[in-house]
């Protein structure tokens, strides 16, 4: 709207209230259009709204159509790349593919209301995960080890399993690889979390403070800025960076090392962000499954296999996946634990690029099991976003 300038005299001066009189003007305008933008985005949240009821309605006749498991994590990962390289901003990526994670969660549960275990307790990492990974919809439940999530899974109990498989700084999660060389579950999904470690407590300042709780890989990944700002302050391990807040929580003269999430559920003060050694430190986490995903157009493939120690064994392992061209992604080896009768010493697992059903990945895997005495499909999934 087109303001008209406040009336001058001949010579160009503006007349005494002349100046007050502009700024009201100014005012009243910008209060106009303040009352126009607000009923334009009333429009489109109408419109919104409208939109995601359709959507729902479609969401539930595909249900109907499909009598059964309407998770498929494939479909998930590739509307939300769709979205993102549609995205025409100002919305960041990482906004928008949260609001559409979360609309399809809230889809979702209108016909499945889903059941996930993680590694908990409550404001760890791997719950940051699964909720990054589901969106907050489904019904959380917080198991104190590893092996339980596996068996709740196993057992029904829970739909998907999430766990801690790998960190940037610290390596393998040895227990997750080794019960994924035993259970019947598959990996159906990752996920790719930036962790942030901050030092919480009770107290507004580290002084005084006696005691530091921390799962034992937080305090190696926190190693020299803890030791250049708190030397002499004894780091004691704990079952998680959670179980370390909620101590901290109890004792006014400790402190912790966790996440945001932690920080909020035992209200704690935040006295330093961030002060993880790597400022790219990133942990893998895997959703579990009595199923894997089908292609998603980008895909990954693990699986294990074993080897013996002898001269050319790791080159025997390799060869298939070079012959067929198929890029390896990850190469991890293990002691060969859990295997009844085995004649080897050592278990690799291998990530691949690429669906277990694409011609190459299964050719390279079927050359491979002609060179090994044990190899175990884990799962083909979509590749998760950085």
């Amino acid at each position: 709207m087109a303001m008209s300038p406040p009336p001058k005299t001949p010579d160009g001066v503006l007349p005494p209230g002349g100046e007050a009189l502009g700024a009201a003007q100014r005012a009243s305008s910008e209060q106009e259009e303040l009352g126009q933008l607000r009923d334009g985005i009333d429009r489109i949240d109408s419109e919104v709204l409208r939109l995601l009821s359709e959507r729902a309605q479609l969401a539930h006749r595909i249900g109907a159509i499909k009598h059964g498991n309407i998770y498929r994590p494939e479909r998930e990962a590739q509307v939300l790349r769709r979205i993102a390289e549609a995205n025409p901003g100002p919305l960041p990526e990482a906004a928008v593919r949260t609001i559409f994670r979360e609309v399809m969660s809230a889809c979702l549960a209108l016909e499945q209301p889903l059941k996930i275990a993680y590694f908990g307790p409550a404001g760890t990492f791997t719950e940051s995960a699964a909720k990054k990974h589901f969106g907050s919809a489904p019904a959380f439940t917080p198991w104190l080890t590893i092996d339980d999530v596996f068996r709740a899974v196993e057992s029904g109990n829970a739909d998907y399993g999430v766990v801690p498989v790998e960190n940037s700084t610290e390596g393998a999660v040895g227990r997750t690889l080794d019960l994924l060389l035993t259970s019947p579950l598959m990996i159906c999904g990752e996920v790719m979390l930036r962790v942030h470690q901050n030092l919480l407590s009770k107290s507004a300042s580290t002084e005084g403070v006696k005691k530091l709780y921390s799962h034992a890989q937080s305090l190696a990944q926190c190693h020299e800025w803890l030791n250049r700002n708190l030397p002499g302050v004894p780091r004691v391990p704990v079952a998680s960076n959670a179980e370390g807040a909620r101590l901290a929580a109890l004792e006014p003269d400790a402190c912790a090392i966790a996440g945001e999430a932690a920080a909020q559920l035992y209200e704690l003060n935040v006295l330093a962000a961030n002060i993880e050694d790597d400022p790219n430190n990133t942990t893998r986490f895997l959703v579990l499954a009595s199923h894997d995903a089908g292609p998603s157009g980008i895909d990954k493939t693990s699986f294990a296999c074993s080897a013996q120690n002898r001269p050319g064994a790791v080159h025997d392992l390799l060869t298939p996946l070079a012959d067929h061209g198929v890029s390896m992604s990850k190469f991890e080896s293990r002691p060969a634990r859990g295997l009844k009768g085995s004649a080897w010493e050592y278990v690799f697992f291998i990530d691949v690029d690429g669906h277990r059903q694409a011609a190459t990945v299964a050719a390279a895997l079927d050359d491979l099991r002609g060179r090994v005495g044990f190899l175990k499909e884990l799962g083909s999934y979509p590749r998760a976003s950085t």
